[in-house]
């Protein structure tokens, strides 16, 4: 090795520091949610929860009180995440954080792993027939190439 080489600084070589999960509540969200917890927990890893909270401009323009409702979401996710830390408490230690970002799930993933300087992205597989079509979160996400990403069914 050169001279060269041994001051340059290359991301993610001794494993992640900061894994991204998203979630949703859906049951392949916490799925990937637990896979990820138990990869910062072997990695000493800091797990970056994150759920994207839609915007909904057409829900909104209807009466729908979108913004109650996606924070409570948020709120119940944040108690379910807290209650599984519990839970495992003494068991397995995990530094966690949890994040809100809004816009659509893709978008807000990404801004979420820029934001926090993620070295991994964790995704439960997409539950809806549609995006076999159009493109999954997940696909979309392995598209951008920016980050490893682990897709959970």
């Amino acid at each position: 090795m050169t001279d060269q080489h041994s001051h340059r600084f290359e991301r993610g070589t001794d494993g992640p520091k900061v894994i991204v999960v998203g979630v949703d509540g859906s049951d392949s969200s916490f799925r990937a949610a637990a896979y990820a917890a138990g990869l910062a927990r072997r990695q000493h890893a800091l797990l970056a929860v994150v759920y994207v909270q839609p915007v909904m401009a057409a829900g909104a323009a209807l009466g729908v009180p979108v913004a109650e409702t996606t924070d409570e979401i948020a709120e119940g996710l944040i108690a379910e995440i807290r209650e599984a830390t519990e839970r495992v408490k003494g068991i397995f230690d995990i530094r966690w954080e949890f994040h809100t970002f809004r816009g659509d799930p893709y978008n807000g993933l990404v801004k979420a792993a820029d934001d926090l300087k993620a070295d991994a992205v964790v995704v439960g597989a997409s539950e809806q027939a549609g995006h076999r079509i159009v493109g999954s979160v997940a696909v979309r996400l392995v598209k951008a190439g920016r980050w490893p990403v682990t897709v959970v069914p």
